[in-house]
C-alpha cells in the first residue's frame, strides 16, 4: 500500500472509525464525513487517500449500510483492520448513573450495550453516530442525558467517563475494510490472502448451492457469506463473500469459472492481506 496521508470516515471527530484510522495510520489526517455516501465520494474525488469502512461487529452483526454501498462505491478493498471496541458511558462533569434518564448512541453501540442499558432502566435514544451523541451531550449540559462513545470522544468534547467497558461483552470487535481508488499489487504466490466478491445468482433451483460447490471441490475456504436484497427487487439474490486465496491461483480460477454458469454477475471488490488479528 502506498503512503497514506489522509483517511475518510463516517461520523464526527471522536468516532470509533476515526480511532481505527488513527491506530492504522497515526500520521495521517482524518476527514470527517456526514454519511457513508460522502465518505466514499471523498476518496473517489481524491480528498482522502483511503476510507475506513465498518463492515461487521462481533456482537451486533453486519453494518447493513456499508455492505449495501460497497459494491457500487467504485473503490477497491486494499486491507482490513479489527478494532477491539471499548465503549464508555459519558456525561457532563459530576454526572452519576442515578442522574441519567436517556442514553444516546449509534444503533450498533446501543445494540452492543443493550442488556446493560435495560438493567439500568434507562431510555435508549438512537442517534446518527457515537461521537455525534457525545457532542450532543456536551451541548445539552444536562445530567439526565448521557452517551455511549469512545475515550477519544470524551477527550474531544470534554466529557466525564462515568463507566468504562460499558458493552455487554468483553469480546466486542469491529472489522473495518480499508478502501482505495487503487488496487493492491499482490502476487498469487503470497500467503494469507483474502479476496472479496459479490455475485448475483441466476433464478434457477439450487443456484447458490452450485455456485458454492466450486469452492468446496477446489478446497477454498469461505470466511464470510452474506445475502442481501439486490436493488432490482426481492426476487434477485445478491451475495457477498470473503474467501482465502488469490484470483490468479489455479484453484480459485476453477471455482470462479464454475460459478459463471450459475451467476448473472461476479464482481471482485478486492484482494488483500489478512489482518494479523485473525491469528489471535
Amino acid at each position: 500500500m502506498k503512503q497514506i496521508n489522509s483517511f475518510a470516515f463516517q461520523g464526527v471527530n471522536g468516532a470509533y472509525s476515526e480511532q481505527a484510522g488513527k491506530n492504522v495510520f497515526p500520521d495521517a489526517k482524518s476527514v470527517a464525513c456526514a454519511t457513508f455516501e460522502d465518505m466514499f465520494a471523498c476518496v473517489r474525488n481524491k480528498q482522502a487517500d483511503i476510507a475506513l469502512v465498518p463492515i461487521e461487529n462481533s456482537q451486533a452483526g453486519r453494518v447493513a449500510d456499508t455492505q449495501r454501498l460497497i459494491p457500487d462505491s467504485d473503490l477497491n478493498i486494499v486491507g482490513e483492520y479489527f478494532l477491539e471496541v471499548r465503549h464508555n458511558l459519558l456525561g457532563i462533569s459530576g454526572t452519576k448513573v442515578a442522574d441519567i434518564k436517556r442514553i444516546y448512541s449509534h444503533e450498533q453501540a446501543i445494540a452492543q450495550c443493550r442488556n446493560k442499558i435495560i438493567n439500568l432502566n434507562k431510555e435508549m435514544v438512537i442517534a446518527a453516530d457515537t461521537a455525534g451523541s457525545a457532542k450532543k451531550i456536551s451541548e445539552l449540559k444536562n445530567k439526565e442525558d448521557a452517551a455511549i462513545a469512545s475515550t477519544l470522544a470524551a477527550k474531544i468534547y470534554d466529557l466525564e467517563i462515568i463507566e468504562n467497558d460499558f458493552q455487554d461483552s468483553k469480546h466486542n470487535v469491529t472489522r473495518f475494510l480499508i478502501m482505495s481508488k487503487n488496487t493492491n499489487q499482490i502476487s498469487s504466490s503470497d500467503k494469507d490472502i483474502l479476496t472479496t466478491i459479490v455475485f448475483v445468482v441466476r433464478s434457477i433451483p439450487a443456484s447458490l448451492y452450485k455456485c458454492l460447490g466450486g469452492f468446496a471441490s477446489n478446497g477454498i475456504n469461505i470466511t464470510k457469506l452474506e445475502s442481501y436484497i439486490h436493488p432490482q427487487g426481492f426476487d434477485v439474490a445478491q451475495f457477498y463473500v470473503d474467501f482465502e486465496g488469490h484470483p490468479e491461483q489455479n484453484s480459485v480460477k476453477l471455482a470462479l469459472e464454475e460459478m459463471k454458469f450459475f451467476c448473472k454477475e461476479i464482481k471482485i471488490l478486492g484482494v488483500y492481506k489478512k489482518s494479523e488479528f485473525r491469528k489471535k
